[in-house]
């Protein structure tokens, strides 16, 4: 599948416009609150269309608790997986140890930068630096859903 890089573009900048949004658990309302998932979902919202599915109610302690992958097993089914590293409007999906689900997302926004809603903290852009970059579980990309 070729990717229009309009879409790209698209996705890049609507992530941006939630720059500010305060950490909230669950949620994903721009300027009000959300967590990492809820950017994306967010951003899914506003550039691809109507969501393909809502997430369950979730605990903050969700990966610890089940042990499944969760989160990357909804990417792999409603987003397209690509060959790391990506490009700037791709999500990246963290593992934060080896043998813990993935639990972690974020929109890639440069070679060296993601949009991230991160606990304690309202969505921000910050440095891929190798912390991140070694916790990398999977690489993906928005479909293109209204063309």
């Amino acid at each position: 599948m070729t990717r229009e890089p309009g879409l790209r573009d698209a996705v890049l900048a609507e992530a941006r416009t939630w720059i500010g949004t305060p950490y909230r658990h669950q949620a994903s309302v721009k300027g009000a609150g959300c967590d990492c998932l809820g950017l994306v979902r967010g951003v899914w919202r506003a550039v691809v269309g109507e969501e393909p599915a809502t997430p369950p109610a979730y605990r903050p302690d969700w990966a610890e608790r089940g042990g499944a992958e969760t989160l990357l097993s909804a990417a792999r089914r409603h987003l397209i997986e690509i060959a790391p590293p990506g490009a700037p409007g791709d999500v990246l999906v963290f593992r934060f140890a080896p043998g813990l689900p993935a639990r972690h997302c974020a929109i890639l926004s440069g070679p060296d930068r993601i949009l991230h809603a991160w606990h304690g903290q309202a969505v921000c852009e910050t440095t891929l630096g190798p912390w991140w970059r070694r916790r990398v579980a999977g690489v993906f990309a928005f479909p293109d859903l209204r063309s």
